[in-house]
């Protein structure tokens, strides 16, 4: 029976576990990124791992997040960033250079590698033939180590592709169609492997815009082929020795399929406040506009902006609309002055802001009261752009452009004919922020400010864990929930006690008052918990407050092993009603803890005993034998020190 890509790729570093779906499986990382903001994280549990010199074959430091520097602490977060990579063996991309999706897609991805990556959107290297999963900092830190990945196998969902993209609707308008079918949840435990005839007319940007937002649907990656495409774009970045062929065999099979007609797509728009919430651009027509911004890493490629110069060259942004652009990489941005249509977006009304992440993750150009922004952005989630009362819709660049120019939610096909932009033969190569880490062995000096402090760290698991219900949240709580990272929390990336002061305070301001006054305790969830962002601080902070376990209808895939990784039980209701019966401030017993955490492993239910009630209710705990030991062992670190 032949094999499926992802499969191909799974088996090419398998280094224990059998490939069945949902059985536990390790892979060996031959790359890793971190960005700045979940990045002083992992180096300092990098170093707390005690490992002279990173393993990979490649492994990237970028600074991408925290640039907006109001005060000392993001410099100093970049300067210890900058100065542990240079002395352990890892590539520092300085401020400005770009997005870390957008400049590894260019720079160094390469088809048939594994790449890890601390931050949820990683998947983007699936657009070049990558296995690009997202993982929290220390799983990260443990793969620069030279550790394995641990996941459970995942299905595969082959995507078939039929036809091309008709005039005016993109990649954007894709992903967005695959999540309107399947939801956020939709990809839970699968690899999305995108494949049909209408795979080879999207090129390698358009192919990184959809594996990018595969992470809205939860999967665990997604991935194209590597074919003729791929290999055209990377002899154009100068790369070609890197391409491989890779694709699935003739008779490989697959868990599920979906098929999508390219040719049937419309102008499609996440409405607020969830990427799967999708109307057609028609249907919201008219909508007044405030504000317009283009960017991320979901659509910032050069061909994305020239698309966009393109659309605005001649014309003035409606007065009443703020239209702001951040180019994805320098890279981009240079090409784009060198060739003038830097000089055509400036000219229409537009605000250029620096190569980085910026408004996607509330890093500045936070909308006004109650404001409609249209973004290119991945996610929506309510609050997410620094303005709770904002609604943000996603769109593709060329629906953000109609929209701007015309003060009012705008089809594209409103602007007569679509430009035709070609991907350059050529891409305009200059390195220069990209500094190489030290020869090994030389004496390099790790600078540390003050903001940076100790993270917090467990302990073995005690006989009996009790605690009270801290807080009680809904369903599809996000990461933004848990650990919100606005322009003012940003910058405490590296300071967890600092950050823990504000700890699922959308949800509830007085919970981190609650959790401290109790000793901690247990949060209660519906389906879904911990959705979005790969952020480790989603476990840390509640670690922080004395979190000792999670208690949800569900989870997501990222934030459950970080909370595992962080020593915190991530418990799942056998029967959904017990949700309703708990009341916030009931206190609980799990009696016999450590063996009921080996019991999991056989499948055995964990009890857990509400003391206001004396009665049990039951919960599973979805662990492998080494998680349940590196729960025993209060977290992976402990786990890794102690040799296991």
């Amino acid at each position: 029976m032949g094999m499926n890509i992802t499969e191909k790729l799974i088996k090419n570093h398998l280094v224990s576990g059998e490939m069945v779906a949902g059985k536990e499986i390790a892979i060996k990382i031959d790359q890793t990124l971190t960005q700045d903001s979940t990045g002083t994280m992992a180096y300092l549990q990098f170093e707390a791992i005690g490992i002279p010199r990173v393993k990979t074959e490649k492994s990237v430091a970028y600074i991408d997040h925290n640039t907006l520097q109001t005060g000392f602490e993001n410099a100093d977060d970049h300067k210890y960033i900058q100065t542990v990579t240079s002395k352990h063996g890892i590539y520092f991309s300085k401020p400005g250079n770009g997005i870390c999706h957008q400049v590894h897609l260019e720079r160094f991805g390469k088809p048939g590698k594994t790449l890890l990556g601390s931050d949820s959107h990683t998947p983007t290297g699936g657009g070049i033939g990558m296995l690009a999963i997202g993982a929290g900092g220390l799983d990260v830190a443990v793969a620069m180590g030279g550790g394995a990945y641990y996941l459970a196998m995942p299905k595969v969902c082959r995507v078939n592709l039929t036809g091309k993209l008709s005039p005016w609707v993109t990649a954007k308008d894709v992903i967005l169609e695959v999540l309107r079918r399947l939801s956020v949840k939709g990809g839970v435990g699968k690899v999305m492997e995108y494949a049909g005839e209408g795979v080879k007319s999207l090129s390698v940007p358009q192919r990184a815009t959809i594996t990018n937002m595969g992470a809205e649907l939860g999967a665990t990656t997604s991935v194209f082929p590597s074919d003729e495409v791929t290999k055209a774009f990377l002899d154009a970045q100068g790369r070609g020795e890197d391409w491989i062929e890779l694709s699935a065999d003739a008779d490989a099979t697959y868990d599920e399929e979906v098929t999508i007609a390219l040719d049937e797509i419309a102008p499609l728009v996440a409405c607020p406040h969830s990427p799967d919430n999708i109307k057609q651009v028609k249907d919201i027509q008219g909508l007044k506009v405030d504000q317009v911004a283009i960017g991320s890493c979901t659509n910032s490629s050069y061909t994305d902006m020239m698309t966009v110069a393109a659309l605005l060259k001649g014309k003035s942004v409606h007065p009443d609309v703020s239209l702001v652009i951040a180019p994805g990489s320098k890279q981009v941005m240079n090409m784009l002055a060198a060739n003038g249509a830097l000089a055509d977006i400036i000219s229409a009304g537009a605000r250029i802001l620096e190569c980085g992440c910026g408004p996607c993750i509330g890093m500045g150009q936070a909308p006004a009261t109650n404001a409609v922004s249209l973004r290119t952005i991945n996610r929506n989630f309510e609050g997410r752009s620094g303005t709770k009362s904002a609604q943000v819709y996603i769109v593709s660049p060329e629906t953000a452009v109609a929209s701007a120019l015309a003060g009012v939610v705008t089809d594209p096909h409103a602007l007569g004919e679509a430009p035709l932009v070609s991907m350059p033969e050529h891409f305009m190569v200059n390195d220069n922020l990209i500094i190489p880490p030290a020869p090994e062995y030389k004496d390099v000096k790790v600078v540390r400010g003050p903001n940076i402090q100790p993270f917090p760290k467990n302990t073995k698991v005690p006989k009996e864990i009790k605690g009270g219900a801290l807080i009680k949240v809904d369903d599809n709580i996000t990461t933004d929930h848990i650990m919100p990272s606005n322009a003012k929390l940003l910058p405490f990336r590296s300071n967890v006690p600092y950050l823990a002061d504000y700890c699922l305070t959308p949800c509830d301001p007085e919970f981190p008052a609650r959790a401290k006054a109790a000793g901690g305790g247990f949060i209660i969830a519906g389906q879904n918990y911990g959705q979005g962002s790969s952020r480790e601080h989603a476990a840390l902070a509640p670690l922080q407050l004395g979190v000792k376990g999670v208690i949800a209808k569900s989870f997501a895939r990222i934030h459950m092993a970080n909370l595992i990784n962080n020593g915190i039980l991530p418990l799942v209701f056998v029967n959904e009603w017990d949700y309703d019966s708990i009341q916030l401030g009931d206190e609980f017993v799990i009696k016999y803890a450590a063996d009921q955490i080996k019991g999991a492993v056989k499948g055995q239910e964990v009890m857990v005993t509400c003391v206001r009630t004396g009665k049990e209710f039951a919960t599973r705990l979805n662990i492998s034998a080494r998680q349940a030991d590196i729960l025993l062992a209060g977290g992976l670190l402990n786990y890794t020190k102690e040799g296991k």
